[in-house]
């Protein structure tokens, strides 16, 4: 497709999801340098490709977009919603042509339900989404996150250590009391903590605030950039399966990940950056959901709370010295 001039692509959320496409759209640019891009998102995470130099325009979900012409339609969000999007402009032009996001639907629904492994290798999603365009090539480079000119933040000298204590699920959240003891734990070693969330964070990070002395709270009302810029000051990340996970990967900060319900064959791991992911393999119940749930089904929550928080200290500083 030699004459691809127009590219629409699609994923309308969420934070992680979108920090995950951004290899496809860097390839696609190195593959038609002639084209324009636009990408298609929810309003909210519009922060994630703000800055992005491979994009020629953001739409946004809800408004009116249906003027132009595309060759190329990548829908890597294939769902009710991006289908309905895509035969609109499909109506205006017939010789549009469409790729979509093969979801591994079945594989997700047989290991969550059945503990029966039907993934042959464990891809990425950014090499599940490059998969779904023929012929597209990733380069070995990771994520982007574009911060701008946000401005400049300003800290006191000392060895940053983030800690994202957030995740949407509870059954992807470590405890806030081993959060809390291991943020003391690295304290007492001379790191200084940065707090990091977002609004529906709030309350975690107070309560983790109160419970580490001298730590910085730096949780803000889901400004993306300027939590990016402190996250520039980190050391290292220490995070659970989240959006913040995401994009300490496409800053390139060394990330901890603590995976609790969740499991690597998903896809969801720290893409093409310094990583450890700590997580309790000698249990049959993981993954208990895809998503996440909002308690234990078991009761006993073990996939977190055997990682107890001297060995992810332990871990943590064997990592920094690699």
């Amino acid at each position: 497709m030699s004459d691809v001039k127009k590219i629409l692509i699609i994923r309308l959320s969420a934070l992680g999801d979108i920090l995950l496409t951004t290899p496809v759209i860097r390839s696609l640019k190195n593959k038609y340098p002639d084209s324009e891009i636009d990408f298609l998102l929810k309003r909210e995470y519009s922060d994630t490709l703000k800055y992005n130099p491979y994009i020629n325009n953001l739409l946004f979900f809800g408004d009116k977009y249906y003027q132009a012409n595309y060759d190329l339609i990548i829908d890597l969000q294939n769902n009710h919603s991006s289908k309905k999007i895509i035969s609109k402009l499909k109506a205006m032009r017939g010789k549009t042509k469409v790729y979509r996001f093969n979801k591994p639907q079945l594989k997700k629904f047989m290991l969550v339900n059945f503990k029966i492994n039907l993934y042959k290798e464990i891809l990425q999603i950014p090499e599940m989404y490059a998969a779904s365009i023929p012929d597209l090539k990733l380069d070995d480079k990771g994520l982007d996150l574009f911060l701008g000119d946000y401005g400049y933040v300003e800290l006191e000298k000392g060895e940053y250590i983030g800690i994202a204590p957030g995740s949407r699920h509870f059954t992807k959240r470590y405890p806030l009391n081993y959060f809390a003891e291991l943020g003391n734990l690295l304290s007492s070693g001379g790191f200084k903590i940065l707090i990091l969330g977002g609004s529906s964070d709030k309350i975690i990070c107070r309560e983790l605030e109160n419970r580490i002395p001298d730590s910085i709270n730096l949780c803000n009302e889901n400004q993306l950039l300027l939590t990016g810029r402190y996250m520039n000051e980190c050391k290292l990340v220490i995070t659970n399966d989240s959006g913040l996970m995401h994009v300490a990967s496409a800053l390139q900060k060394p990330v901890i990940a603590l995976f609790g319900s969740s499991v690597r064959e998903f896809g969801f791991v720290p893409y093409k950056t310094k990583n450890l992911l700590l997580e309790n393999n000698s249990l049959s119940c993981r993954p208990c959901s895809h998503y996440g749930r909002e308690e234990c089904p078991k009761k006993h929550f073990n996939c977190m709370m055997k990682l107890i928080p001297s060995l992810v200290y332990q871990k943590t500083i064997e990592f920094m010295e690699i």
